[in-house]
């Protein structure tokens, strides 16, 4: 049993700082810092499209079950609810233009 923790945990070490220890050894020393980016930078857009239709989905539906419950408020509700959409989508691309400002 011991000697299968230990298995992993080596396995889980080189998996894990493998490459980036491997640059060390080659020609190009920017390519696992690159590879590096490229991954945390697709994490990053991920994470924040999730935030961004989470965040608008749960304000689309609070607006339509306002204009459900009172039908002569819609006028008054939609320009609100596209300003905030407006900017929670501007803030999903504003991580979008970070994410390509580091690499």
């Amino acid at each position: 049993m011991r000697r299968t923790v230990l298995f992993l945990a080596a396995a889980l070490l080189v998996f894990f700082f493998g490459p980036a220890v491997a640059p060390a050894f080659a020609q190009e020393g920017r390519a696992g810092i690159d590879m590096w980016k490229a991954i945390t930078g697709g994490f990053s857009i991920a994470i924040a499209a999730f935030g961004g239709a989470l965040s608008q989905g749960r304000a689309i539906s609070a607006a339509l079950d306002g204009i459900a419950r009172n039908p002569q408020a819609s006028g008054r509700m939609t320009v609100p609810l596209i300003l905030g959409l407006a900017f929670i989508e501007s803030l999903v691309i504003y991580t979008l233009v970070v994410v390509f400002a580091r690499l």
